[in-house]
């Protein structure tokens, strides 16, 4: 990447990625300038520019900055730094391919229409709540909190700032997995679409198109840099995530727009681990563990990093899937698979979820009352306890680890991750 010596601009609007400098209209963009040093060698550094037309009601809740967001920032600045790279554009080799810039292009025939698509490229360039690249950055940090390995059987593996390169591309692949994911995420099933939307089917259906392709594309590179690798067990650990990926999309806890729902047969916060993991926890724990591989460290050492990430995953999304109970400008991110909604079915009659289920049946309206009955129940509560227990037993997976500054940013992004923001 550093070999690249033109600008690119990657527009929130309309999503172009060229590799000339276009004209830049008023609109919100990232910009890839000159090389900046990080650490001992030279990376791409971000500048984040917003011009004055844009408004809350350009991009739905624009925020500003507050301060968990600064702590997170912060935390993941830092934790650059230790492993000499940014992971703020891990993916984007695979992004500014020839082939994905021709469908960023014809990506911009979408502006206007409801399509999933655009709302998933428009997070792939900037996320100010979540940043969606921090799983790389967190296969990096563990791989680098390990150390390295002298008796480990690759010698022409060569180690920059403690992370071997088959680990540094191991982090680019999780990513593009991940990306992948989210842009398969966007089809939409077109025999289900309103009446009212009717007249955007032709634009719908060429948008389905655009994530079928674009994301095969991504998940074909990212099972080429496996194979790269050279590592049946890490091919195999890390195929196996993608597959748990497709189970989840099998489980009954999205119905056939995508949209979450919770089957009859559900028992409560037990299935809500099983489809966290099944959903996002895999991919992050193996792609940990998978990092100890390459290195060569004992299967002990890969169990806890493994434990790690599970363990961070399920407390993440805890504090996420509490957001909307706490926070009344979130209420239509309200989702009735959420750990909230089966801890309360654990602990609720039939009768009492009968009638939250009626509220959610009803619509977006009635997300204020179900939030107030829940809320009533304490259930939050317990939501906090099991996010800081899941928190603790990620931290306490790092025991095995030496002390490093890789292990000290780790801990700090445990603990960042496992507040919610707002």
């Amino acid at each position: 990447m550093s070999k690249l010596n033109r600008s690119v601009i990657l527009c929130r609007k309309c999503i172009p990625i060229t590799r000339h400098r276009p004209v830049i209209d008023k609109c919100s963009f990232v910009k890839l300038v000159s090389p900046q040093p990080l650490s001992s060698s030279s990376h791409w550094r971000v500048s984040l520019s917003t011009s004055s037309h844009i408004t809350k009601s350009s991009f739905g809740s624009l925020r500003l900055l507050n301060s968990d967001q600064d702590a997170i920032n912060k935390v993941v600045s830092d934790a650059e730094k230790i492993v000499g790279y940014p992971t703020s554009f891990l993916s984007l080799r695979c992004l500014l391919s020839d082939e994905l810039s021709n469908v960023a292009m014809q990506m911009r025939k979408l502006v206007g229409t409801k399509h999933p698509l655009l709302k998933t490229a428009r997070g792939m360039v900037l996320d100010g709540r979540h940043n969606r690249q921090m799983r790389g950055l967190l296969v990096m940090l563990i791989a680098k909190a390990a150390g390295p390995n002298p008796n480990r059987l690759s010698p022409d593996d060569e180690s920059s700032s403690g992370i071997y390169n088959s680990q540094r591309s191991l982090a680019e692949i999780t990513e593009v997995i991940h990306t992948a994911n989210l842009i398969h995420k966007g089809v939409v099933n077109l025999s289900k679409l309103p009446t009212e939307e009717k007249g955007l089917l032709k634009d719908m259906a060429f948008g389905n198109k655009m994530a079928v392709l674009s994301g095969d594309y991504l998940l074909g590179s990212a099972c080429s840099g496996l194979a790269d690798l050279q590592n049946p067990s890490v091919i195999e650990i890390v195929a196996s995530s993608i597959g748990d990926m497709m189970t989840a999309e099998f489980t009954q806890y999205t119905d056939s727009c995508g949209k979450p729902t919770l089957p009859d047969t559900s028992n409560g916060f037990s299935d809500w681990l099983r489809q966290t993991f099944l959903t996002l926890g895999s991919l992050l724990s193996k792609s940990c563990q998978a990092a100890l591989m390459l290195s060569g460290h004992p299967k002990q050492l890969q169990d806890m990093a493994f434990n790690f990430g599970k363990n961070l995953t399920f407390s993440h999304q805890l504090s996420k899937d509490i957001i909307p109970f706490i926070e009344k400008s979130d209420l239509n991110s309200l989702s009735f698979t959420s750990a909230p909604i089966l801890l309360y079915k654990e602990s609720a009659s039939a009768e009492e979820f009968s009638r939250i289920q009626q509220l959610w049946d009803g619509g977006v309206a009635n997300n204020a009352k179900i939030v107030s009955e829940i809320n009533a129940k304490g259930i939050i509560n317990v939501c906090r306890e099991r996010c800081q227990d899941y928190r603790d037993k990620a931290i306490t997976s790092l025991d095995s680890f030496p002390e490093s500054d890789a292990k000290s940013a780790l801990i700090s992004m445990a603990r960042v991750m496992s507040e919610p923001l707002h």
